[in-house]
């Protein structure tokens, strides 16, 4: 008897499938992980973006850059991790 708990799609796969299936959901976890580290970076960058807004003169804004490069990552590998782990009962 299938697993009910399992999506149906999911229900008869070959071990290569399974494999690939968990390989793929490793990947995604992996990529959810960095996402979290890069928001415990892009929350000690927002300590300094005002301060860099503030005072820095033109477009001179170095910490302004890298807090929005550092969201741009978080966006990306966030929505990449979430995709890939798509089927999955638990975020964990």
């Amino acid at each position: 008897m299938a697993n009910s708990l399992l999506p149906p799609e999911e229900r008869n796969l070959t071990p290569d499938q399974v494999e690939a299936l968990d390989k793929r959901r490793d990947l995604g976890h992996t990529f959810l992980v960095i996402a979290g580290q890069f928001a415990v970076i892009a929350t000690i960058l927002l300590l300094w973006v005002g301060q860099d807004l503030t005072y820095s003169p033109g477009w001179a804004h170095p910490m302004a850059f890298y807090f929005a490069i550092a969201l741009a990552i978080i966006v990306v590998l966030g929505v990449a991790g979430i995709v890939l782990r798509k089927g999955t009962p638990r975020l964990d």
